[in-house]
């Protein structure tokens, strides 16, 4: 293999051997770099565990280059290539948008579970474009595309791996080249999971059907999906199966926010002690923060992360009086998160082009405007790779005291959002933001109540969850207060690396 050798630390390596043995019974071998055809009846599933900074991420990554230069072939929700009796392929997947958009800005190509769920269906003139770009077909002749055009996106389809996006360089929007979708039929080979604390049991049974080899990567100190009861999927695995990794890597770099996550590990630790911990490091540490107030200019970008919906609905109404926002509209800037998609069944088509588009449940989305018809939306699906684009879009506001949400936008029907501003640390799972705000006293109510989740005191599950969210700063929230915005809300920060797709046709709503 070309490239810099990896040093592994004595778990990484057990678990990289452990790996490389089972992929080589699967018929791919890593040492020799050969592949054998995928065999039917054969299948298995097994789990790298490990807390945060354990390197499961750094071990994931060097999976996939060592892969790629076995020769499979890495496959995403984009396009997939002319199907051949030998080919094997690897596809690395994430529960969220932005858990997918930390992975590929980390050089690892990852796509949502439900964009590899369902395939795209090309216009037959753009499927020889994209054979052609993946190396599997001659330059084609298209009379809408110039030379240029197409050397364009050949370039762009080089750096991003994304026939999407080269299509797109080259001045076609996504309605131009994909006509439709449709659930996946045929299964897959390999599939990477990553932050797989957060799958279900359905998921997991949904992803076993497509994938013969299926490797989980989580993380067993964050909370686990409602409906588990405290489980996680890869608690059920044989022991022989789990790959646990206990040294903590990014210590190197001698991080506070790191330090205070596994400290609480302890189990004589209390709220207090922990409190004063994240005193003491931000005295001696930039990069964590006491502040009275929550910053309501970060907001727009990245949520206070709390325990309570309470807590939360007021956060929101402070963050809007904060900003100015009129009662009966969204400021174009403003933050939502998407609560699910309301359509019948007859629409399913279109539920699944929302979905293959990012807006899934729990998508971070940033409000650009109103759509031309009425009812849509601009939208902005922070993580995605197109991440802008219209849709019918129902709106709710929730506000402290009311039972029902005051909604400033409703289309019949379509995608629903609830106001981003702050979440809940539950729905936090699985993103990551340079700077996070924690609201302490959630933090310190949760302590009060003695509840213990999985055996472990839910405090410190949600702690260490929020915590674990920064990439870069930590800022603890002692009190509830806000500060006053120093910009405006807007839009400029919000860049779309290709054309946006649009989902406005005249029977959206």
């Amino acid at each position: 293999m070309s490239g810099p050798s990896i040093t592994y630390s004595e778990d990484q390596a057990e678990a990289h051997d452990r790996l490389t043995e089972a992929l080589r019974a699967m018929g791919v071998d890593l040492d020799a770099e050969t592949l054998l055809p995928a065999e039917e009846g054969k299948a298995k599933v097994m789990a790298v565990i490990g807390k945060a900074g354990s390197g499961k991420t750094m071990l994931l990554a060097a999976l996939v280059k060592a892969l790629e230069a076995a020769g499979v072939e890495l496959v995403s929700g984009d396009w997939e290539g002319r199907r051949r009796k030998d080919r094997r392929t690897l596809a690395v997947l994430a529960p969220t948008n932005k858990a997918a958009s930390v992975l590929r800005r980390r050089g690892v190509p990852a796509t949502t579970i439900h964009r590899i769920l369902y395939t795209p269906v090309y216009d037959p003139e753009y499927e020889k474009v994209a054979e052609w770009l993946a190396g599997q077909g001659e330059r084609p002749a298209i009379a809408a595309l110039t030379d240029a055009a197409l050397d364009r996106a050949k370039v762009v389809y080089e750096a991003h791996k994304s026939v999407p996006a080269a299509l797109a360089s080259a001045g076609l929007r996504g309605s131009d080249f994909i006509t439709g979708w449709k659930r996946r039929e045929d299964p897959l080979d390999i599939g990477f999971v990553d932050e797989s604390s957060m799958l279900d049991q359905k998921q997991l049974d949904d992803l076993r059907e497509i994938f013969p080899m299926l490797v989980l990567f989580g993380d067993p100190a964050q909370l686990a999906p409602v409906g588990q009861s405290g489980e996680m999927v890869f608690d059920k695995l044989d022991p022989q199966a789990q790959l646990r990794l206990g040294r903590i890597h990014r210590q190197e770099a001698d991080n506070p926010i790191l330090d205070l996550a596994h400290a609480l590990g302890d189990p004589d630790l209390g709220f207090a002690d922990f409190e004063r911990m994240v005193e003491a490091a931000a005295r001696r540490d930039p990069r964590v923060v006491v502040a009275p107030r929550a910053d309501s200019d970060l907001m727009a970008r990245s949520p206070v992360l709390v325990w309570r919906n309470a807590t939360r609905i007021r956060l929101i109404r402070a963050f809007r009086l904060a900003h100015a926002a009129p009662e009966d509209a969204l400021l174009p800037g403003e933050p939502l998160i998407c609560d699910g998609i309301e359509l019948p069944v007859k629409h399913r088509k279109k539920r699944i082009d929302l979905e293959a588009r990012g807006l899934i449940k729990g998508a971070q989305v940033v409000y650009m405007g109103p759509g031309r018809k009425p009812g849509f939306s601009r939208l902005h699906v922070v993580g995605a790779e197109s991440p802008q684009l219209s849709a019918a879009s129902i709106v709710k506001i929730e506000k402290p005291g009311e039972e029902e949400p005051f909604i400033p936008y409703a289309a019949r029907m379509g995608a629903t959002f609830l106001h981003g501003a702050a979440v809940t640390i539950h729905k936090a799972q699985g993103s990551q933001w340079r700077d996070v705000q924690v609201f302490s006293p959630d933090i310190y109510a949760a302590s009060r109540t003695g509840r213990m989740e999985a055996g472990q005191a839910l405090w410190k599950r949600l702690a260490y969850v929020a915590i674990t969210r920064a990439e870069e700063r930590l800022i603890w929230i002692t009190r509830y207060m806000l500060s006053k915005p120093q910009a405006a809300l807007g839009t400029d920060d919000l860049v779309a690396p290709v054309a946006p797709l649009t989902l406005e046709t005249e029977d959206a709503q």
